[in-house]
């Protein structure tokens, strides 16, 4: 897995570190060819030169990300990706990069803002899984309660949602004898 950081040159102005920054993206974006991205949403902090700053960089990323094609962004706020990642919406820094280090089987430290933009892959993976899981089980479900054998017993291929929605249906049909 590839990470890193993109870091413009810090004795030019503002346009030519925003034009490196849209630079390094389109070619990671041409080299990787990605189906989507997903960016940690921006909050406002107290310095307002900083978040502004920060706004016209985030804007030449997405910017180059959908030169070319197109493709789906996704935003999450700092506290989903915690909570995506650590378990806790209020985790602190060395947690979150501690869990990306787990999760990723990395050796050696990672940078901090190379292990922030993993949090945030790690964060969109696990909610497009749980939302396709969703829609798994949502069709189950749908497919169970019309099939005759929706009061089948279980087999070796039922998730634990069919197989507690089995039980309730036995449990119901229990109680009306």
């Amino acid at each position: 897995m590839a990470n890193g950081c993109i870091r413009p040159r810090g004795d030019a102005g503002l346009p030519s570190r925003l034009r490196d920054i849209f630079s390094a993206i389109v070619t990671l974006v041409e080299e990787y060819a990605p189906q989507e991205v997903a960016v940690e949403r921006v909050f406002v902090a107290r310095n307002v030169d900083s978040a502004l700053k920060l706004g016209q960089a985030r804007g030449a990323a997405l910017c180059a990300v959908t030169m070319r094609a197109p493709l789906p962004v996704f935003e999450y706020s700092p506290r989903e990706i915690k909570q995506a990642v650590a378990g806790r919406g209020g985790a602190e820094k060395t947690q979150v990069q501690t869990m990306v280090q787990l999760l990723l089987g990395t050796s050696g430290a990672l940078q901090a803002d190379a292990a922030d933009a993993l949090a945030v892959a790690l964060c969109r993976t696990f909610v497009r899984r749980s939302a396709h899981l969703l829609a798994a089980g949502t069709e189950r479900q749908a497919m169970a309660t019309s099939s005759p054998s929706a009061h089948a017993r279980p087999t070796g291929n039922d998730d634990a949602a069919d197989l507690l929605r089995q039980a309730h249906a036995w449990r119901t049909r229990r109680r009306r004898k």
